[in-house]
């Protein structure tokens, strides 16, 4: 078993209510820490299982035992900010800026995924990680973010599929296609 860390956005009730958070622990979120930051409720989690996926699902399956509490999606899944690469690269954050703009390096730059024209700009993790692996040669630990990002982007399609049709219920399991996950884990 592996220990993996990762911050859920969850909507609902109030988590740092007394009740909740008994509630929560009896739910078998004892490896969670709750928080609220600008009124968005999170939940970080250092989770042990075999998988991230596992893990993933089992703690979104505990946190939604609670009346009323959906998970909506996992921070900061899989994007990175020019400083955020800077520092998982090891590089300064000029450094970085001259290989987006191709002033340095074989050029291509992954596309960032926001506006390119905006000032806070955010790029996939997966494709930055991959480009330098496959242009600069360069060796970089292995990152769980591609996971993170398709639960995530699994986790805000249940949450607009069910504002948009709560007649047409979808569970996480089918939108990552691992129903098979909930009856071997029983």
């Amino acid at each position: 078993m592996s220990t993996f860390h990762f911050t859920l956005i969850v909507e609902g009730p109030d988590l740092q209510d007394e009740a909740c958070i008994d509630a929560l622990f009896e739910a078998g979120c004892d490896d969670a820490a709750i928080g609220r930051s600008d009124g968005v409720q999170f939940v970080d989690f250092d989770r042990e299982a075999r998988t991230l996926d596992r893990a993933i699902l089992s703690a979104v399956d505990d946190l939604e035992t609670l009346q009323g509490v959906e998970v909506v999606r996992i921070a900061d899944a899989g994007l990175a900010s020019l400083a955020d690469i800077a520092a998982r690269l090891g590089r300064t954050r000029e450094s970085v800026r001259l290989l987006v703009s191709g002033a340095r390096g074989p050029g291509g730059f992954p596309r960032p995924v926001t506006d390119p024209r905006g000032r806070y700009r955010l790029w996939r993790w997966s494709d930055v990680e991959r480009w330098c692996v496959q242009e600069l040669g360069e060796a970089l630990p292995i990152s769980r973010d591609e996971v993170t990002a398709a639960f995530s982007a699994a986790l805000e399609l249940r949450h607009f599929r069910r504002a948009k049709a709560p007649a047409c219920p979808i569970t996480l399991r089918e939108l990552v296609g691992m129903e098979e996950l909930q009856a071997s884990s029983e």
